[in-house]
C-alpha cells in the first residue's frame, strides 16, 4: 500500500536537514497515516487516512 492519504493525497516529501555547522544530507517526511474503516458509497472499506483528515472530519468511520 502506498504511503498516501486517501482523502487529501498527502504523501512522503523530501528535503535536506541541516546541521548546526550548515551541513545538508537528504531526508524525508512521512505523513501520520492510520488504518480505518470508512463508509463511501454505503460500503466500508479500509483505508489510509491521515490523522489531519480524521481530525477534521472529512472521512466518516465505518
Amino acid at each position: 500500500m502506498p504511503k498516501e492519504c486517501y482523502v487529501c493525497g498527502k504523501k512522503i516529501t523530501s528535503g535536506h536537514q541541516v546541521s548546526h555547522s550548515n551541513i545538508h544530507t537528504k531526508r524525508t517526511w512521512k505523513p501520520n497515516l492510520k488504518k480505518v474503516r470508512i463508509v463511501e458509497n454505503n460500503t466500508a472499506k479500509n483505508v489510509q487516512v491521515c490523522t489531519r483528515c480524521l481530525r477534521s472530519g472529512k472521512v466518516e468511520k465505518a
